[in-house]
């Protein structure tokens, strides 16, 4: 039985969420048509306008869009073609040069980044060699951007589920709660994209569900009513355009099981060209890999230096008398039964759009806090 995270959030608040939920799932398919109305008819009169004016444009609110996947993903053009089409918006964007989809909450430190500007029409935009939180960080730092803070940051939309724990491993979520470490509402997007059943016109859809609930974000923050002490991590199902609406959900504690493999290096060039790049000597190495490269399946070498046996992987490279391995992480989908349907992965499973409050908050739950404290004061009295 999956368990549940809870969020730590005032219940005042997490009503207020389910009831703007309900009424938006209560007439969500017509909801979505007008608002795209809104949207399309926006976008028809401004697509041919846009200049580098409009762009600067102080009278319009700024939405920040950032990504985990890189700035050139289908998530992320389409989402910037809507907001930009829109004519609502002064869109920036700063987002990864490449994927940083796993990466999670990690920032660049002891390197230098570096930013370039990047060709997205009718927007600001600029690619940056680090991750996610990276191009959040920096961009609501000054540094970059001649506004002070933007009124919201969206990241994604992202290509895969971020529930459940994969939230600690996700770049695109840890762009949003960045932005919040930095007192900026956010939003987070994936859809829940599976090989065998989506493409890329799921995005486009993707996009259409999701813009009735960045409207009415920015017009809360702009009111001053949006939750202030949580962003929202927004998981959109595999068929977007016949979810059944929007559902507030709990984070759950479902995650993918990790499964370490054993490569061969000729199979995967770039792990070899990492390998080689270490070395003094190209061609010695070159002529070492080929060597070793070569051999299917795990070898057993004997060490005559150090007279002990050494089981080395597929296509394992040595020099120097050092054995370089080569493993590749994949995530294997874990069946999960009898779950509560309020739970992030389930709704999403269900066909609801999963629409879960993330807290900063560090309160730990009484139970917890009652064995960790049992635990601590038995180990003291013990010494």
């Amino acid at each position: 039985m999956t368990t549940t995270k809870k969020n730590m959030l005032p219940s005042g608040l997490v009503n207020n969420l389910q009831e703007v939920l309900s009424r938006k799932g209560g007439n969500f398919k017509n909801d979505k048509r007008d608002e795209h109305k809104k949207f399309e008819a926006a976008g028809d009169s401004t697509e041919t306008s846009t200049s580098a004016s409009d762009e600067n444009d102080s009278s319009k609110p700024v939405v920040l869009v950032t990504n985990g996947e890189g700035i050139d993903s289908l998530g992320l053009a389409y989402l910037v073609q809507a907001l930009v089409g829109s004519g609502l918006y002064n869109v920036h964007v700063c987002a990864p040069q490449s994927d940083k989809s796993v990466s999670g909450h990690s920032v660049t430190v002891r390197e230098t980044i570096t930013v370039t500007p990047s060709e997205i029409e009718g927007a600001t935009a600029y690619e940056v060699s680090g991750t996610t939180v990276d191009c959040v960080s920096l961009a609501l730092s000054g540094a970059l951007f001649s506004w002070s803070k933007p009124l919201l940051v969206i990241s994604g939309i992202n290509r895969g589920s971020s529930c459940g724990h994969h939230m600690f491993y996700s770049g695109v979520v840890a762009g949003a709660r960045e932005a919040l470490i930095c007192g900026v509402p956010s939003l987070s997007i994936s859809l829940n994209w599976k090989k065998e059943e989506s493409q890329d016109s799921d995005f486009k859809n993707a996009v259409t569900v999701t813009l009735p609930l960045v409207a009415a974000a920015i017009r809360d923050i702009e009111k001053g009513v949006f939750p202030k002490s949580c962003f929202l991590n927004i998981e959109i199902p595999t068929s977007p355009s016949t979810n059944k609406g929007f559902k507030l959900t709990m984070q759950s504690m479902w995650r993918s099981a990790p499964n370490w493999l054993a490569v061969s290096a000729n199979r995967h060039p770039s792990s070899a060209a990492h390998f080689m790049s270490n070395q003094q000597s190209l061609g010695l190495q070159l002529a070492q890999l080929s060597r070793d490269a070569s051999a299917a399946g795990a070898a057993h070498r004997i060490s005559t230096r150090r007279q002990n046996v050494e089981v080395e992987s597929v296509g394992a490279v040595k020099s120097d008398n050092k054995v370089k391995k080569f493993f590749r992480l994949e995530f294997i989908n874990k069946e999960e039964e009898n779950a509560d349907e309020d739970l992030d992965f389930k709704a999403l499973d269900n066909g609801f759009v999963a629409v879960t409050p993330i807290s900063l908050c560090p309160q730990i739950e009484s139970d917890i806090l009652t064995a960790a404290s049992d635990w601590i004061s038995g180990v003291f009295m013990a010494d």
